[in-house]
């Protein structure tokens, strides 16, 4: 005969109600307060220590660069405004899954790109992205809904300047479905030759790596990135 299964629950004990204060605190009634408040200022203290970990430090010349406002997660009103700055250099470093992957940023061949790939990269919105297409050619991310049809809530103009640009090894570009508009924050890093007449659309190239190939050609569908930092000099 089988027995009952009964649910594991934690119920008060008559000793536990009847739990008396020290004597020390009867005399200083204050004194559960004062441990109170100090657990919350360790509480909050840790979660300020946690959100400067993940809070990427910014220099001088990307004070400016921050969001339109959010209208939800990983969605924005508008697209970014411009704040990056002419006469400097822009680097992405994208530490991802397979290690570290740096890509000179073009922004005076397609600088709204570039202006729009910083901004996002500095709000947090590529951590944890997923490089949900990787093929023997291309590998392809930013998409938050990891399935190719996610995107900021917006898209981007195409940028003519970067067309003259060749699409060799390690060259970065922004996706776009076939007739469709360029997508606002996926991009793809090319890793082989492409296939048939290569690109017969406008896709933004707005960036070069220039070191951590190896990584990309390591990466598969399960890889991720865990956060970009941009360097300005």
């Amino acid at each position: 005969m089988s027995k009952s299964k009964r649910r594991v629950e934690v119920v008060p004990s008559p000793e536990a109600e009847a739990v008396e204060l020290p004597e020390a605190w009867k005399r200083r009634p204050w004194v559960p307060y004062l441990i109170m408040a100090i657990v919350i200022a360790a509480v909050l203290g840790s979660g300020l220590a946690l959100q400067q970990a993940v809070t990427q430090p910014r220099s001088n010349v990307l004070a400016n660069c921050r969001p339109s406002t959010a209208v939800g997660i990983h969605a924005y009103i508008a697209p970014q405004t411009i704040c990056i700055l002419p006469n400097h250099k822009y680097r992405a470093t994208l530490n991802t899954t397979q290690g570290q992957v740096v890509i000179e940023l073009l922004p005076d061949t397609a600088p709204v790109t570039v202006n729009n790939f910083i901004v996002l990269a500095l709000d947090g919105y590529y951590n944890g992205s997923q490089f949900w297409k990787s093929e023997t050619w291309v590998v392809q991310t930013g998409d938050p809904k990891a399935d190719g049809t996610g995107g900021p809530g917006y898209n981007l103009p195409e940028e003519a300047g970067s067309s003259f640009l060749t699409w060799d090894l390690g060259s970065v570009g922004m996706a776009r479905v076939p007739g469709g508009a360029v997508n606002g924050s996926q991009f793809f890093i090319v890793k082989g030759t492409w296939p048939g007449a290569g690109a017969t659309a406008t896709y933004n190239r707005f960036g070069t790596v220039v070191s951590g190939m190896d990584k990309i050609q390591a990466v598969t569908s399960t890889d991720k990135i865990n956060s970009i930092t941009i360097s300005v000099t």
